[in-house]
């Protein structure tokens, strides 16, 4: 007769694909300049990128992962800032070798923040004059956090938009300003 609980013993094993993993769409095009980097020996690019990569990949195990551009975005201006302080420290230590290398991740960096589509400054700036407008008709007096947490609601004019946050603060102090 047949052995039925022949393979039945063997423990079943739980197995995690990362293909239902969320990547934001320029991983993409940082992986294909990766290899590219990689042919011609560009080691600066090449730095920059695995770093970016790993960054993300390591984004990816948290309970926050970066799934949009925008949170690219973040992460690049982040690293960028963190090699410009790099940089003016190499400097102040005379160290130009080390200043030219952060120097050269700050032009690579700022090369794929700049590939990274947002909403121009000039339509933001009208998005947030029209919420002004808005709060003032109904009579709420506006103040900025507020009147960020408005723009940035679930349904409100800024959600879900490729809007760079960092820029929303200063741009709505600039109109209540005015």
């Amino acid at each position: 007769m047949f052995r039925i609980g022949r393979f039945a013993s063997a423990p079943l094993r739980q197995v995690r694909w990362n293909s239902t993993a969320t990547t934001p769409p320029m991983m993409a095009t940082l992986r294909a300049d990766l290899k590219t980097a990689m042919r011609a020996k560009d080691t600066a690019r090449l730095n920059v990128l695995r770093a970016l990569i790993s960054e993300t990949n390591n984004a990816a195990k948290t309970s926050n992962p970066l799934e949009t551009d925008i949170q690219l975005l973040s992460l690049i201006r982040r690293r960028s800032k963190a090699a410009q302080e790099a940089a003016e420290l190499f400097a102040n230590e005379n160290r130009a070798d080390l200043k030219a290398k952060e120097d050269e991740q700050v032009v690579i960096l700022e090369e794929y923040a700049g590939q990274i589509k947002t909403m121009p400054i000039e339509e933001l700036e009208a998005i947030i004059a029209k919420q002004i407008a808005k709060l003032q008709a109904k009579g709420e007096t506006v103040r900025s956090g507020p009147l960020i947490g408005a723009l940035f609601t679930k349904g409100g004019p800024l959600d879900g938009k490729p809007v760079n946050k960092a820029d929303v603060p200063a741009l709505v102090k600039k109109a209540l300003a005015n």
